[in-house]
C-alpha cells in the first residue's frame, strides 16, 4: 500500500490498524541533538486519546507512547525515530456484523474493491486511529520549530459558530472545556448540543480554526510546493475533513482588488493579512490562519440500511464505541500536521542559500 509516508526532509511513515496489536511511525530527518521534552509529546497524546470526555469515544485507552530508536540520553542521534502505541482496548467483534456487508460513507466499500480484501474491524488503516501516530511526530517537530506558536481550537459545531476573530479570542481557554472552544459561553451551547446528538445515536460535524504564529519569512516554494498547498494537502488528509479553507478564503471573492490587498507597512509587514501569512507560496513573517471543515462522523448508532459484498440491500445498526461529534479531538490533530509541514518546510529552508 502506497501513500503513507508524509513530508521531504522531515518525514513520516505510519503503520499499524485500528483494532491491531499497535499502531506507531517512522520518524525521518530529525536533527540530532534536539533535546526532547518527552512529557510534552505525551501531553499531546493525552489532548487527542479517546475517552477523555462524555462528548468523545468512550474506548478506554491510555495512547502511551513507547520509543525504540533515534534518541540516546533524551536527545535526537540523527537517526530515523521509531515508535509504537499499543492498542489495549480493542473490540474487533463490535464489527463483525459489518464483516460482509459496508457502511455508508466510510471506506469500506473502495477499500474492497481496490484491494479485493478489507480489514471490517473499525475501519483498519482507514481508521482515525491512525493519527495518533501524527501527533508524536508533530509534538516532535514542534520542539524544532520553537518560538512558532500553533494554536487550534473549535470555532463552529453544527449551525453554532463563533463570530470573533482570532485576534478577538483569548486561545488559553482553549483547554478549559472538554469542546476546546475559547469562548466559554459557547462551548457549553455545543457541549449541549453534542450530548442531544450522541444520545440519539447521531453525529454532527464542524471546524477548526487555526493560527501559526512567530514564521519566519521565506518558509515555501513558489511553485508546485507553495506553503498553503501543502497544508491544504496536511489537513485533507485527516480523516474526516471535507474542506480546507485559507486567509481570506471564499469570502474574498466578495472584495475588490483595491480591497484585497495587503498594504505594507516600512518594516516590511502588512497593514492587513487577508493574505494568511503567505504570498507566493512562501510566508511573509505575518500570521497563518486557516479553517478546516470535518464532516459528521459516518458512524451512526441507529438503524440503516446498505448493501451487502453481492449487491443486496440489508439493514444493519452501528456498534462499538465512536465519537458524535470529530472536532474536538482532531485541535491536536490539526496542529501535528501544521507543525510537520513547517518542520519539513524550515528544514528545506536552510538549502536555499549557500
Amino acid at each position: 500500500m502506497a501513500g503513507n509516508t508524509f513530508g521531504t526532509l522531515f518525514k513520516l511513515t505510519t503503520f499499524g490498524e485500528s483494532h491491531g496489536k499497535a499502531i506507531g511511525g517512522i520518524l525521518e530527518g530529525c536533527p540530532a541533538g534536539l533535546q526532547l521534552d518527552l512529557e510534552a509529546i505525551q501531553h499531546e497524546l493525552d489532548r487527542r486519546k479517546p475517552g477523555q470526555s462524555a462528548i468523545v469515544t468512550q474506548r478506554k485507552e491510555p495512547d502511551t507512547v513507547e520509543f525504540f530508536s533515534g534518541i540516546f540520553e533524551g536527545k535526537t542521534t540523527g537517526t530515523p525515530i521509531g515508535f509504537a502505541i499499543y492498542n489495549t482496548n480493542q473490540k474487533p467483534r463490535d464489527y463483525s456484523h459489518i464483516k460482509d456487508s459496508y457502511r455508508p460513507s466510510h471506506a469500506d466499500y473502495v477499500y474492497d474493491k481496490k484491494y479485493g480484501f478489507r480489514d471490517y474491524r473499525g475501519g483498519g488503516r482507514s481508521s482515525a486511529r491512525e493519527t495518533a501516530s501524527r501527533v508524536v511526530a508533530g509534538a516532535i517537530a514542534k520542539q524544532i520549530l520553537g518560538k512558532v506558536q500553533i494554536s487550534a481550537y473549535v470555532s463552529q459545531v453544527g449551525t453554532m459558530k463563533l463570530t470573533k476573530s482570532y485576534q478577538e479570542l483569548d486561545l488559553t481557554l482553549v483547554e478549559s472545556n472538554p469542546v476546546r472552544c475559547p469562548e466559554p459561553g459557547t462551548a457549553s451551547e455545543m457541549e449541549a448540543y453534542i450530548k442531544k446528538i450522541k444520545k440519539e445515536g447521531d453525529t454532527i460535524g464542524g471546524v477548526i480554526s487555526c493560527v501559526i504564529q512567530n514564521v519566519p519569512i521565506g518558509l515555501g516554494e513558489p511553485v508546485f510546493d507553495k506553503l498553503h498547498a501543502d497544508l491544504g494537502k496536511a489537513m485533507l488528509s485527516i480523516n474526516a475533513v471535507k474542506g480546507f479553507e485559507f486567509g481570506s478564503g471564499f469570502a474574498g471573492v466578495q472584495l475588490k482588488g483595491s480591497e484585497h490587498n495587503d498594504a505594507f507597512n516600512p518594516d516590511g509587514t502588512t497593514k492587513t493579512n487577508n493574505s494568511g501569512g503567505v504570498q507566493g507560496g512562501i510566508s511573509n513573517g505575518m500570521d497563518i490562519y486557516f479553517k478546516v471543515a470535518f464532516k459528521p462522523v459516518a458512524t451512526l448508532l441507529q438503524g440503516y440500511e446498505t448493501i451487502d459484498k453481492e449487491g443486496n440491500k440489508v439493514e444493519t445498526h452501528g456498534k462499538g464505541r465512536h465519537d458524535p461529534c470529530v472536532v474536538p479531538r482532531a485541535v491536536p490533530i490539526v496542529e501535528a500536521m501544521a507543525a510537520l509541514v513547517l518542520a519539513d518546510f524550515l528544514l528545506l529552508a536552510k538549502t536555499n542559500r549557500i
